[in-house]
């Protein structure tokens, strides 16, 4: 995992998928601009072949973490998945910003 700076970058999203995340857990993707990538957990998914590279970034929105799966596009980044962390994702979260306040 590595910090992420904060800039301004666009954010893409299929629509259709959006909807359907939307409705299967409470999230669309346009959510994502509120997401705290600024000190957020970033690890590149490498569990398998996408075929473009994925990362996954656990940060807060909306005073909850949450997991963003993406991939990098020009000037930018492409939304993949977006939902509720896990409590083993919080736990890692909230350890490494304890860390990094210490």
């Amino acid at each position: 995992m590595w910090p992420f700076s904060s800039v301004q970058f666009a954010i893409e999203f299929d629509a259709a998928k959006s909807r359907r995340n939307e409705q299967e857990r409470g999230l669309p993707f346009q959510r994502v601009a509120g997401f705290d990538f600024g000190s957020a957990l970033f690890r590149v998914d490498d569990r398998k072949d996408y075929g473009e590279p994925r990362v996954v970034a656990l940060g807060l929105m909306d005073g909850r973490v949450h997991a963003i799966c993406f991939t990098f596009i020009e000037g930018g980044i492409r939304v993949i998945s977006l939902r509720k962390a896990n409590r083993r994702e919080v736990y890692r979260h909230d350890q490494s910003t304890a860390a990094h306040r210490r």
